[in-house]
C-alpha cells in the first residue's frame, strides 16, 4: 500500500474519518470537536458525518467521560477528546471506577468499547497545568488499555484497531509530534494492540523508549553509532498490554538496558520497564538498567527552563554510555534523576 508524506495529527484525523465511514456507531465527542479541536484532528468530521455523530460538549471532562461510558454501554463505539492529559484527572472516577471496571463487575455482561484521545508532553510553552506526561497514572488501573504511538502511522494504524477493541483504550498522542511530516499509509490499516516494534537493530546496549522519546532515542543511537557503539532501540507502542517478550530477549544480547520517557523519572513507566526487565534478563546484565526521566518538579514556563527541563537525546546518549562503560567505572556512580554527563 503506497505510503505518503503527512503529520501525525493529519493521521489521526484520518483514521477517524475511515473508521467513521466504516461504523455508524463510532462517534465523537469532547470539547470544540465540531470545530476541530484545538489541533484540528477533528477538522471535517461534523460536515462529513453531522452534528449527530461529531458532539460539542461543555467544557466537563467527567462529563464527557461519563456521557461515553454510557453510550459505548449502550452500543455505540464512543472516541472522546480529552484536550489535555492534565485535565484527565477531572475525568478519573468516570475512566477508573466506571469504564475499567464495568465488564469485569457485570459478569462480562457489559463491555465499554470507547477510545479516550489526549495529548502530553512538554516543549509548547504551556506552563505546569498544559504540559504533563500522566501515561503512568493509568497503567495501574486493570480495565484499561493504554496505547503510546511515536509515529504518524503508528497512531492511524492503532486508532483503528483502539476503536475496533472491546474495552477501553486510552490513547495518549505526544503535542510535540502532531505536525512533524513523515510517511504513512494513505489508507491506513489496523495495527494490532500489544506489540512492540523494534526501530533500530544493535548490539551493544538495549533502548526502549515511548513516544517522543523514540526520535530522540534514534538521535542518541546515531552518535552513539559514530562512537562505534550499536544501540538497538524499541518502542513499546501499548503500556497495557505490554510486549515485554522482544525487549527482554534484546537485553538478554545486548546486555544492557535504557529506558527513557518523557514524564517524570520518579514513578514513571521506566520504573515498571526497568523493574520487568531486571526480572527477565538478570543473569545477562552487565550493568545496571539505567532510567531517563524528567526532574521531579513542575514543567516551567520559561523557555529556557522548559528546554532544561525536558528530556532529550543527550540524556539517552549518557545513559547508554554509562551503561556501556560501566565495567570501567572505578568507583560507583550515583543515580539521579537525570541521566549523567
Amino acid at each position: 500500500m503506497a505510503d505518503a508524506e503527512t503529520t501525525y495529527v493529519k493521521a489521526i484525523n484520518t483514521a477517524l474519518a475511515q473508521a467513521m465511514r466504516a461504523d455508524e456507531r463510532v462517534i465523537v465527542l469532547g470539547e470544540d470537536v465540531a470545530e476541530g479541536g484545538p489541533y484540528l484532528a477533528t477538522e471535517g468530521l461534523s460536515e462529513e458525518f453531522g452534528r449527530r455523530r461529531v458532539l460539542n460538549t461543555p467544557i466537563s471532562e467527567g462529563a464527557v467521560c461519563g456521557i461515553a461510558v454510557g453510550a459505548a454501554q449502550a452500543g455505540l463505539r464512543p472516541v472522546v477528546e480529552i484536550m489535555f492529559i492534565d485535565f484527565i484527572t477531572l475525568a478519573l472516577d468516570q475512566l477508573v471506577n466506571q469504564a475499567a471496571k464495568a465488564h469485569f463487575m457485570s459478569g462480562g455482561q457489559l463491555s465499554v468499547p470507547m477510545v479516550l484521545r489526549t495529548q502530553g508532553g512538554s516543549g509548547g510553552r504551556a506552563g505546569a497545568q498544559h504540559s504533563q506526561s500522566l501515561e503512568a497514572w493509568l497503567t495501574h488501573i486493570p480495565g484499561l488499555k493504554l496505547v503510546m504511538p511515536a509515529t504518524a502511522a503508528d497512531a492511524a494504524g492503532l486508532l483503528l484497531s483502539a476503536i475496533a477493541d472491546p474495552d477501553p483504550v486510552v490513547f495518549v498522542e505526544n503535542k510535540s509530534l502532531y505536525f512533524r511530516r513523515e510517511p504513512a499509509p494513505e489508507t491506513p490499516q489496523p495495527l494490532a494492540i500489544g506489540r512492540s516494534h523494534r526501530v533500530r537493530p544493535g548490539r551493544d546496549v538495549t533502548i526502549v523508549a515511548l513516544s517522543r522519546m523514540v526520535g530522540e532515542a534514534m538521535s542518541a543511537a546515531e552518535r552513539l553509532a559514530a562512537e562505534g557503539i550499536e544501540a538497538e532501540v524499541f518502542d513499546p507502542r501499548t503500556l497495557v498490554p505490554l510486549d515485554l517478550d522482544p525487549i527482554a530477549d534484546s537485553v538478554r544480547r545486548t546486555g544492557r538496558a535504557v529506558v527513557a520517557h518523557e514524564a517524570v523519572r520518579t514513578g514513571g513507566f521506566g520504573a515498571e520497564l526497568a523493574a520487568e526487565l531486571q526480572a527477565s534478563a538478570f543473569d545477562y546484565l552487565d550493568a545496571p538498567i539505567q532510567r531517563v526521566g524528567a526532574p521531579f518538579m513542575p514543567v516551567p514556563l520559561s523557555p529556557t527552563l522548559e528546554d532544561a527541563y525536558r528530556p532529550a537525546a543527550e540524556q539517552i546518549y549518557a545513559a547508554a554510555r554509562l551503561a556501556v562503560d560501566w565495567a570501567d567505572i572505578d568507583e560507583p556512580v550515583p543515580v539521579s534523576g537525570r541521566a549523567l554527563p
